[in-house]
Order: structure tokens, then sequence, then C-alpha cells
């Protein structure tokens, strides 16, 4: 199982990017994937999940800006991420669990993770 992410970069705050996590050895519709995101002296935390079914769910801190979404063709995991702002500073992470619902999954059930990409806001 390998996970690839990609798209990230520097941007002006009220900017748009979207990451891409491209996934191998691994079927994106059967499980619960993530995304995650850490900044220097911050613990790591969960931007937005998606279950097997589709459904998503995502932190406050992000609701209505940022976007997850899966292309079952492509096996590939999205966020699309708008409106950004210099606090969505960070390193993100994809990662696939072994689970098909997300739902007060612990980190330690994400069992795959990627390398991560940087995306830096500047105000």
């Amino acid at each position: 199982v390998q996970l690839v992410e990609s798209g990230g970069g520097s941007v002006q705050a009220g900017g748009s990017l979207r990451l891409s996590c491209a996934n191998s050895g691994y079927t994106v519709t059967n499980y619960c994937l993530g995304w995650f995101r850490q900044s220097p002296g911050k613990e790591r935390e969960k931007v937005a999940d998606i279950d097997s079914d589709g459904t998503t769910k995502y932190a406050d801190s992000v609701k209505g800006r940022f976007a997850i979404s899966r292309d079952n063709a492509e096996n590939t995991l999205y966020l699309q991420m708008n409106s950004l702002k210099p606090e969505d500073t960070a390193m993100y992470y994809c990662a696939a669990s072994g689970f098909n619902a997300c739902w007060r999954l612990p980190f330690g059930d994400y069992h795959y993770w990627g390398q991560g990409t940087q995306v830096t806001v500047s105000s």
C-alpha cells in the first residue's frame, strides 16, 4: 500500500489549493480515509474524513471551506481547500484505515499514511 500526496504550496490568504492523494494497493471506496494536518509545536489533527459510503465529516475550523472527495476510477482522495487562512498552514497528510466507517476512529487505526505535503498560507 502506498499513499502519495501532492498539490501543496504557498498561497495568499483567501486563496485555494487542491490536495491529491494517490492510492496504490488500496481501494478508496472500501474504507474510511482522512486528511490530517500538523504544524510545528502542535498535535496532529484530523481535518476531514470520508466513509466507504461517502459520508463526510469536517473539523469545525474548516467547515464550509474545505471539501473532501474521492475519485473511484482514479483511486485518488482529494481535499479542496478554499478561503485559506494563515492558521491553515501545516503539513497535510492523507491516511487510510482498515475500517469502512470513520466515526470515532482513533489515529492508531489509520494504518497507512502518506509522506505529507506542505501548505503555507501568508497574510
